[in-house]
């Protein structure tokens, strides 16, 4: 469905010290970095798309978080959800939703919440049963 999906960031260098650890802990693998440009990005596995991209907007202009937008990122277990929550934290996030079931959604979806230092909200969830 997707080709990519970029994350706009102002502090590239603390954008990329908090997404390093945070997509590390959910087995995404880190593909490229340019700091001339500045941006990164990490590729889904088998295959390589979509891409996960962060980096300072295209047109130059300051980066503003989108009110209504949030990436989700997949988890294999409701541990990897408090682990990532935990790292999200503990690199500058800040709490948008500890981790937790949300049967709101279906009787298995266990995700938290958080906004990363530039103020994009992220979620991270599991949709299996334990």
């Amino acid at each position: 469905m997707f080709s990519h999906i970029m994350v706009g960031v102002s502090d590239f260098e603390r954008a990329l010290a908090f997404y390093k650890p945070l997509l590390d802990s959910l087995g995404i693998q880190f593909r490229f970095q340019d700091e001339a440009r500045p941006w990164a990005g990490w590729q889904s596995s088998p295959e390589p798309r979509p891409l996960f991209l962060i980096g300072r907007p295209f047109d130059g202009q300051a980066h503003q978080p989108g009110n209504g937008q949030m990436v989700a990122l997949l988890a294999q277990s409701r541990a990897q959800v408090r682990q990532a929550h935990a790292l999200a934290l503990a690199h500058g996030g800040r709490c948008e939703g500890p981790p937790g079931l949300r049967p709101e959604y279906h009787a298995d979806y266990y995700g938290a919440y958080f906004r990363d230092p530039e103020g994009n909200k992220l979620c991270v969830a599991c949709h299996r049963v334990e």
